[in-house]
């Protein structure tokens, strides 16, 4: 029989109604507290995370390629998509799906209102797929076999400014020489609540149109978005890329391009980190105050067994099982607590947040299994390690004097 195993044990079920068992209740309770927040910290972050970049990501691609030029515009110059890159991209094992397009300055104008646009023509290859969980309203633009389509889809911060909504038409006027206009049709809305990056000023249209626009051929577009299978090898397809550009044109990370959010993305990463060593710090002060306080009320006990011949080392084992007993029991209330929390806030999205702020309108859980394993060994680990530090002291009771202690 392991003797400091089974002496814990029985100190651990001891009456109800005691002082121990209201000290062992605040214990765990205070761990599986900790471990709650930590959880929920930690999933929301990661729902925060993977939400704003999938965001970005599907409705700008993960990698842009576009002909070099100096000028800051919104209009790219030609570029010739005919390229062995585009024709074969399948052969290169990363990347995923490749789409041309063009971005063209424009003004909408209604009775009441004025308003600049950047008109982004995308063609039959656009993934359509990628953007159905924006759309609120309506549906995406349907190509014309003999000529451009004349469908619009705009965001819901453009409609409702200029209030419009689908199925009503506007007129477009492109800045050019000579300016030029377009009668078109709106055929969806949609909403991605990055309003300052997409919402307020990108609309959705044919690519076509701007070729005609532009005098291109079929050959020529602004750009190529890039999706690669496996962001989490960004690095890797970012050499591939380089290594398939023609000499005349530049690879540019989506990410870089939007690095306000990104970089915004990590500093709440560094927040929770900080948390995370904080609410860690207070569950082992918690745990080491409780420790002494349970030496303190064994202390006739602990006098007893040295008399009868126990070493420190067999006692501290004692309080140090005794210990990392409670850490369990609170590590299975705080995994109840949180993943419980996690599912219901997930489930029925009960928290809502302002999308103007957040990019979003309630708050996102992103599931990883990973991380509730890695916090719930750190905080075992943290913890039980911290609990050598009150044990120390039983090297100092004397038998004697512990016998007579009340």
């Amino acid at each position: 029989m392991n003797l400091p195993y089974f002496i814990s044990k029985r100190i651990n079920t001891t009456d109800k109604k005691s002082f121990s068992s209201t000290i062992h209740k605040i214990a765990i309770f205070s761990i599986g507290l900790g471990l709650a927040i930590m959880i929920l910290s930690f999933l929301i972050l990661r729902g925060f995370q993977s939400t704003v970049k999938e965001k970005i990501y599907s409705f700008s691609s993960h990698f842009i390629i576009t002909q070099y030029f100096g000028a800051s515009s919104f209009e790219e110059p030609p570029m010739n998509i005919n390229t062995a890159f585009y024709n074969n991209y399948e052969k290169y094992g990363m990347v995923d799906h490749v789409q041309e397009y063009i971005h063209k300055a424009g003004l909408i104008k209604t009775e009441d209102e004025i308003l600049g646009i950047v008109f982004k023509g995308v063609g039959r290859s656009y993934d359509v797929d990628r953007i159905n969980e924006f759309i609120i309203d309506g549906r995406f633009i349907e190509f014309e076999d003999s000529t451009y389509s004349k469908e619009v889809m705009l965001s819901k911060v453009i409609a409702d400014k200029l209030d419009i909504w689908t199925g009503d038409e506007i007129i477009i006027h492109f800045f050019q020489d000579p300016p030029r206009s377009r009668k078109l049709k709106i055929s969806g809305i949609y909403e991605t609540n990055l309003t300052e990056y997409f919402d307020e000023k990108i609309i959705l249209g044919d690519i076509d149109l701007l070729r005609r626009l532009n005098n291109w051929n079929d050959s020529i577009a602004g750009g190529l978005e890039i999706f690669v299978k496996d962001i989490e090898q960004v690095d890797a397809a970012e050499m591939m890329l380089v290594g398939a550009l023609e000499y005349n044109q530049g690879l540019e990370r989506v990410s870089d391009k939007y690095i306000q959010i990104f970089e915004w993305l990590h500093l709440i990463r560094r927040q929770v980190n900080i948390f995370l060593v904080i609410i860690l710090f207070v569950v082992c002060v918690n745990m080491i105050s409780i420790i002494l306080i349970l030496i303190m009320e064994r202390t006739n006990m602990i006098g007893t067994l040295k008399a009868l011949g126990a070493t420190n080392h067999l006692i501290r084992k004692i309080f140090s099982f005794s210990g990392m007993s409670l850490v369990l029991k609170g590590l299975l209330l705080g995994n109840v607590l949180g993943i419980g929390l996690c599912y219901l806030q997930d489930k029925f999205k009960w928290i809502k947040l302002d999308p103007d702020e957040y990019y979003m309108s309630y708050v996102p859980i992103g599931w990883d299994l990973d991380i509730i394993i890695v916090l719930n060994v750190l905080t075992f680990t943290v913890i039980t390690l911290v609990l050598f530090l009150p044990t120390a002291i039983i090297s100092g009771i004397r038998p004697i004097q512990a016998i007579r202690f009340d």
